[in-house]
């Protein structure tokens, strides 16, 4: 009795790794219950504009004209709206992605910023974006003026310096959203996709 219980013990150790995949998409599920109590999209348009997402980047990535030479296209999706950023080394290119989502299934609209350079930016660039995505929603918590703002429904996206801001928002809320990111270090340019509420 003691070995079988051993045996099974190593097992699910030795097992661990590879349910790190299962264990996200059951924390996955949890996080959109979660992200729809501050989110003024009703859960399965959250759950919707998801299922956008993930097919979007699938139709751009099974080009391989886009995965080869550091071209870097990122899809954000908000209430059926289709946000393309990044950098490729085309005007085609641009355009080509484009027509690949805009007949996507759910998709209201497509918002086209890809910018077009010789010389897409690295790995390196894309994590100092990550870093300052991240302060950009952590300089947002600051806006405590506005009765019932919740900065958890504002999507901000950072790519090579531009912060893109997507969301369902009041004029007034945009406003101070604008003005709290164009202040954040290292953020050149805003660029604004919200939805108004008012």
């Amino acid at each position: 009795m003691k070995i079988h219980s051993t045996k099974t013990l190593l097992l699910l150790l030795a097992l661990l790794p590879f349910l790190h995949g299962c264990l996200l998409a059951v924390a996955g599920g949890a996080a959109v219950g979660a992200d729809v109590v501050h989110d003024r999209r009703d859960t399965s348009t959250v759950i919707g504009d998801r299922r956008i997402a993930l097919n979007a980047s699938d139709a751009i990535n099974r080009d391989r004209d886009f995965v080869a030479n550091d071209n870097y296209v990122k899809t954000i999706v908000y209430n059926g709206v289709v946000l393309l950023c990044g950098q490729v080394r085309s005007e085609d290119l641009k355009q080509r992605a484009q027509s690949k989502v805009k007949n996507l299934d759910g998709v209201q609209r497509v918002v086209n910023e890809l910018d077009i350079t010789d010389e897409p930016q690295g790995f390196w660039r894309r994590r100092e974006d990550n870093a300052m995505t991240a302060r950009v929603k952590t300089a947002l918590l600051d806006i405590t003026s506005l009765p019932g703002f919740d900065p958890l429904r504002v999507n901000v996206t950072v790519v090579h310096g531009t912060a893109f801001l997507m969301g369902m928002v009041n004029h007034e809320e945009a406003d101070a959203v604008v003005d709290i990111a164009r202040n954040v270090g290292g953020i050149d340019k805003v660029v604004k996709v919200f939805e108004y509420t008012d």
